[in-house]
């Protein structure tokens, strides 16, 4: 199975140096990171097809959010961007382009002037484009007119956090390259971003392991409370809150576990799995979700609650 079509590498293939050397800039352009911020990420919209050879979808976190930050910019909407988590970021374009940031509510500037998220900026040759931190939530997605030209792996440039493939993530001195650009911004003045809540209400159906819990830990799982924990990522995020208890108490095989899947370890508590999680797991599966892109914005401590598909 090939993967989605992707605009072809600048001549310089990958990441064109790392911190400590310089090389010629490709046809393209590179971006030239200043600072990567806290996680800083290459995706796009992803590797499906792969999963029955352990490779996972990967891929931004809020695919409408990338897919409109390349509409704004002219690109295709598969195109690969920046997946930025916590903002902080410094980028400079050896040449004029231009750019979009979607996501969540942040201060964007080019050299002095302020910019929007959510609308075309154009960036001169030379300027440096800030990304500060959010304001609410956790995630932005940035698109380069022609795209992030590094060298596609299983027909995508998404970097996968958990098996390493694709990119490394970003750092402070790289040299990213630019693909010509694809067609002219969106004449657009305004988009309407996506509220960020306090609190996630997440559509929940059975998953194939939840008679493995006891009648008390499904109620408990749709009358309660659990909040993101610290220890997340893009892999899963891991709720704390109310231990979920088990009928089975003994080990259970590995078997395939997909985007959405509410997994239970052993401590109980709930672990929802992300874009870059495992093709299979070892603990029982109690449900699952249809969509999970409102988990790309929350911060630890946001309340996450269950409902049944009907709600």
């Amino acid at each position: 199975m090939t993967g989605p079509h992707h605009p072809s590498p600048a001549p310089a293939g990958g990441r064109v140096t790392g911190p400590h050397g310089r090389s010629a800039d490709p046809a393209g352009g590179v971006i030239e990171v200043r600072r990567a911020g806290p996680r800083t990420t290459v995706q796009d919209l992803g590797r499906p097809g792969w999963a029955h050879l352990g490779v996972p979808r990967s891929g931004a976190l809020d695919p409408a959010a990338l897919a409109l930050a390349n509409r704004l910019v002219g690109n295709p909407a598969d195109t690969a961007g920046l997946e930025l988590t916590l903002g902080g970021c410094e980028l400079r374009l050896t040449r004029a382009g231009t750019v979009a940031v979607t996501g969540a509510d942040v201060d964007v500037r080019v050299d002095r002037r302020p910019g929007d998220v959510g609308r075309p900026l154009a960036v001169p040759a030379g300027a440096v484009l800030r990304i500060g931190p959010p304001r609410h939530g956790l995630r932005n997605w940035l698109a380069v007119d022609g795209g992030i030209a590094v060298d596609p792996v299983l027909g995508s440039r998404s970097t996968d956090t958990l098996s390493g493939l694709g990119p490394p993530p970003v750092r402070d001195g790289d040299r990213l390259p630019l693909g010509p650009p694809a067609g002219p911004p969106a004449p657009v003045d305004f988009t309407v971003g996506r509220p960020v809540p306090q609190e996630l209400w997440l559509p929940l159906r059975p998953g194939p392991r939840a008679d493995w819990f006891t009648a008390e830990a499904i109620a408990l799982l749709l009358g309660t409370a659990y909040t993101v924990s610290p220890v997340s990522d893009r892999v899963g995020a891991r709720l704390v809150g109310a231990a979920l208890p088990r009928v089975v108490a003994g080990e259970l095989p590995s078997e395939g576990v997909v985007l959405g899947a509410v997994q239970v370890p052993a401590d109980g508590q709930p672990l929802i799995f992300l874009a870059d999680h495992p093709t299979t797991g070892g603990y029982p599966v109690i449900g699952v979700l249809d969509d999970v892109t409102g988990l790309a914005q929350a911060r630890p401590g946001t309340t996450v609650r269950f409902h049944g598909p009907q709600r």
